[in-house]
């Protein structure tokens, strides 16, 4: 293919092209999985309320928060409100860039969803668990101690539950926000995409490493090591989860809840390190690349701290996430220049868009 062909392909079609089909590929296999098993295929919803609802809600939220201050700013020179956001949204807002966007949402989502759901078929489909290799792993890494004991003991059990509590929390919020920022913020539609693409990338690749390796993870596993914990956001989530669990597996057409909980690979390691090595391949701002490593550190310690996950668990998650981001590069075509998107969303550049 020259590379004029490869331009003159829609831009969603030249960064999610690739994407969304795995994505699709990944959700026909769900699909096919909850038939044969007789499972039930559910959405899955967070605090913020549904995957399907919360993250156009906040890309929708985004584009406001970059057109609102531009249309402001230009309102005098354009002759009033109505005139200025008409030329933003026209040149900063083209139904090609909105595009991209929106291929970038279904590509995650689709990954996403379908994760949930074969992450909840994981308990009906892998009954024999890894713990017990996962555990004796853990106590001989640490010398014959349990790593959250080590933790605990080095850290307290006051201030620093509350604070890994809270870093572990943010996650939460931290997923769908940083996704509509690169889909919405970045101005390199190529570097967004790719971002975007590894998100997805680690729920595929996940779920693969769940049934490999099924484990519940240390807190489930052998709660002793964490009696000693406070009650914090942490602990209440975990209570939950594992209510749900009960619940699934009592009758998961009973239930609107799906069963969330699997150790080997942790996902929250490998998200936020996916996270951090973008920004880093990106050279953002030096001050957001240290945040982000800050983060991979303070979350690595909150999953073993708490019981969330092993010690292999978080080494298997930083894999992941360096294979997620290596991936995506190659899906969106970060180095092509068949597939270079335009770096500059500017009106006098928008045209290449189309």
């Amino acid at each position: 293919m020259t590379i004029e062909a490869g331009l003159a392909r829609p831009a969603w079609r030249r960064l999610f092209g690739v994407p969304l089909l795995i994505s699709v590929a990944f959700t026909v296999l769900m699909l096919i999985v909850a038939f044969v098993a007789d499972l039930p295929v559910r959405d899955p919803e967070g605090f913020l309320g549904p995957s399907y609802v919360r993250l156009p809600l906040m890309v929708l939220l985004m584009i406001a928060a970059d057109v609102v201050p531009r249309v402001l700013a230009r309102r005098r020179e354009l002759g009033g409100m109505r005139a200025a956001a008409s030329d933003v949204l026209r040149t900063r807002w083209s139904a090609p860039r909105l595009a991209v966007a929106v291929a970038g949402l279904i590509t995650f989502y689709l990954a996403y969803m379908s994760y949930r759901n074969l992450k909840s078929f994981l308990p009906f489909l892998q009954q024999h668990l890894t713990d017990a290799l996962l555990e004796d792993s853990d106590k001989w890494l640490a010398g014959g101690s349990y790593p959250a004991d080590v933790l605990q003991s080095l850290l307290g059990t006051g201030f620093s539950a509350e604070l890994l509590s809270g870093v572990y929390m943010l996650f939460m919020v931290f997923v769908p926000v940083s996704l509509a920022a690169a889909l919405v913020w970045s101005d390199n539609l190529q570097r967004g995409a790719w971002y975007a693409t590894a998100l997805s990338f680690n729920w595929i690749l996940g779920t693969f490493s769940y049934y490999a390796l099924p484990s519940l993870g240390p807190i489930y596993h052998d709660a002793a090591p964490f009696s000693d914990l406070p009650e914090t956001a942490v602990s209440g989530l975990q209570d939950t989860l594992y209510e749900n669990r009960l619940e699934v597996l009592a009758d998961p057409f009973a239930t609107d809840s799906v069963h969330g909980i699997a150790a080997f690979a942790s996902l929250h390691t490998s998200i936020v390190f996916t996270a951090a090595l973008v920004a880093h391949l990106t050279h953002l701002p030096r001050a957001a690349r240290w945040i982000m490593w800050v983060y991979v550190v303070l979350t690595t310690l909150a999953t073993v701290y708490f019981g969330w996950h092993y010690v292999l668990d978080v080494v298997a998650g930083l894999a992941l996430g360096a294979v997620s981001v290596w991936l995506a590069a190659k899906a969106v075509g970060v180095g092509s220049a068949e597939k270079v998107a335009v770096p500059d969303v500017e009106p006098e550049l928008a045209s290449t868009l189309r």
